[in-house]
């Protein structure tokens, strides 16, 4: 299960105390963009949490192998940014995963289909992260390219990422009301 593996203790929701909140991050194998975009999430929840919620960053991969480690380029970009992800091990999306998630964020249109498809009841909180981030496009594969096209990816990544926490955070916020 690509939450339960990446992610803390599960929290109740009671009066008084944060809810829970999951997010799952999507791409192909999962050894470079849904990792990058997960840390990248991670990162910017630590710097500035979401009012009100507790929130779970898992990432899967819709073919990944299982237990596969970061790409070399995923690893040496992130560990610019102060993310080390030499321990991750890449994990098999499960329609469960789907299931368990408040908001599945893919990389491409094609990832989004995928999981339309598999789970077919989850469709309104699976978007690509562009679209949810109110852009367009997919975000392009870096897998097997070089060093450059890494940077240049986990950029649009940081850019897509924190605007789809501050939607997220408004989201969320409003449902309280």
């Amino acid at each position: 299960m690509a939450l339960k593996k990446l992610a803390g203790k599960k929290t109740e929701e009671k009066s008084g105390q944060k809810s829970q909140k999951r997010i799952l991050f999507v791409c192909t194998g999962n050894t470079c963009r849904s990792v990058m975009a997960a840390a990248l999430a991670r990162q910017a929840l630590a710097a500035k949490p979401l009012a009100g919620a507790s929130v779970e960053i898992g990432s899967a991969g819709l073919a990944a192998l299982p237990g596969d480690g970061a790409s070399p380029g995923a690893i040496t970009v992130m560990g610019e940014k102060g993310v080390d992800l030499r321990g991750h091990g890449a994990v098999l999306l499960t329609r469960r995963d789907v299931e368990q998630a408040d908001l599945v964020l893919t990389m491409s249109a094609g990832h989004r289909e995928a999981l339309v498809r598999l789970a077919p009841q989850c469709a309104g909180k699976i978007h690509t992260v562009a679209q949810y981030a109110g852009r367009h496009g997919d975000v392009p594969d870096p897998f097997g390219r070089d060093d450059q096209v890494y940077r240049q990816v986990a950029a649009l990544l940081e850019t897509l990422v924190v605007a789809a926490l501050r939607r997220l955070g408004e989201e969320w916020a409003a449902e309280k009301i």
